[in-house]
């Protein structure tokens, strides 16, 4: 298993940006995927961002297309969410997740380990 916290969540105004980050420790972190969900009050978690274990495969929600940019640096075990043009509907919880197998990229069950969450408040 691998350990995982997030940092960098915060309150931003519309249109603004944030950038979010993951540590990972205990486990090779270049050897999975890694994917970023998050969880609005009342809502299920849903998807955002994925990206496989050397960073050649990315895929995101329609929701945050052209705006969110996930990467990874397997140098320092951590991955990246970049948050632009944010919007109030982006408020949410924002959980790092590590992918240990195959399985469908954007489903949580798929996901082995959580980090605690990091909240994103988007005011309008």
């Amino acid at each position: 298993q691998v350990q995982l916290v997030e940092s960098g969540g915060g309150l931003v105004q519309a249109g603004g940006s944030l950038r979010l980050s993951c540590a990972a420790s205990g486990r090779t972190f270049s050897s999975y995927a890694m994917g970023w969900f998050r969880q609005a009050p009342g809502k299920e978690r849903e998807f955002v961002a994925t990206i496989s274990s050397g960073g050649g495969s990315i895929y995101y929600a329609d929701s945050v297309k052209g705006r969110f940019t996930i990467s990874r640096d397997n140098a320092k075990n951590t991955v990246y969410l970049q948050m632009n043009s944010l919007k109030p509907e982006d408020t949410a919880v924002y959980y790092c997740a590590a992918r240990y197998s195959g399985g469908i990229y954007y489903d949580p069950s798929n996901f082995g380990s959580w980090g605690q969450g990091t909240q994103v408040t988007v005011s309008s």
